[in-house]
């Protein structure tokens, strides 16, 4: 095979994402959404989420086992939808792997120190991200003059799992956990879970109007974009080419495509379940 049809079949690769459960799906809707010639193979670690209350070791080690599962699907490049995992594993794995690799943090990041204008930002996240600073450090890295206010929610993840979004319920746990962040001035909002995209309307409703909500996985989405770009692997698609989107899980398949196909802009049909553990 030529150098140039080599290439071709590079472009055409998927791009692989992952994520502890669910969560990523919005990161891979907005791919679907704004890259909508790039094949997607999606890996959601069903089995062991959440990843927000595990150690740092035991993150990486996972990390690792997906990214070899993805290799052995011959991704182009690799999305850590999981705001834990691009915390604690990125830079570890980012140096044992030779595709473009990125996480949600940094873009999310950029966003909203471009956004503020007070100059006071608020994070919500998992515990594990809260814990980890790292929104912080990226934000004061960029402007020093950011203050950065984080908040862990960890009952909004099972909360947007067992389809709860629109619940009651939810709006009293926003409240629990939001009341302390309500009035202190923030002018910009980071959502530092995958998850939380499902309760962005709800979550606006109750910080107000005047509050900016960076959804990290749009600005994934778009830094996925550049970088396939900028290494010329961004796939042009053709006329009448369907993409390949590819659904794997390591636990309770059906009940993750039925997830899957009530937030994705197009219905899935299959959902495998790997043992992840071989890898």
């Amino acid at each position: 095979m030529t150098s140039q049809n080599n290439w071709h079949c590079k472009k055409k690769a998927p791009i692989g994402v992952f994520d502890s459960g669910v969560g990523g799906l919005t990161v891979a809707r907005e791919i679907m959404r704004h890259l909508p010639n790039e094949n997607l193979v999606y890996f959601g670690d069903t089995a062991r989420v959440p990843y927000g209350s595990k150690s740092k070791e035991t993150i990486i080690r996972y990390s690792r086992q997906i990214l070899r599962f993805l290799a052995a699907q011959e991704v182009k490049a690799v999305v850590i939808a999981c705001n834990t995992a691009s915390a604690l594993a990125l830079d570890v794995v980012r140096e044992e792997i030779d595709i473009p690799i990125i996480g949600v943090i940094v873009p999310g990041a950029r966003a909203a120190v471009y956004a503020t204008e007070n100059k006071k930002i608020g994070v919500v996240g998992t515990e594990a991200t809260i814990r980890s600073k790292m929104y912080t450090k990226i934000m004061t890295d960029m402007d020093p003059d950011v203050a950065v206010i984080g908040k862990a929610c960890p009952l909004f993840v099972p909360l947007v799992e067992e389809g709860f979004a629109k619940h009651k319920v939810t709006e009293d746990v926003i409240d629990y956990y939001l009341a302390s962040m309500k009035d202190i001035g923030l002018d910009t909002m980071i959502l530092g879970c995958t998850h939380y995209p499902l309760l962005r309307s709800r979550i606006k409703a109750y910080m107000g109007e005047d509050i900016s909500i960076v959804n990290p996985a749009y600005e994934t989405a778009m830094d996925i974009k550049e970088i396939l770009r900028s290494q010329d692997l961004l796939n042009e698609g053709q006329e009448d080419a369907v993409p390949s989107y590819e659904f794997y899980v390591s636990d309770a398949a059906d009940k993750f495509k039925e997830f899957a196909n009530s937030i994705l802009p197009y219905d899935i049909d299959t959902t495998r379940q790997v043992n992840i553990e071989e890898y």
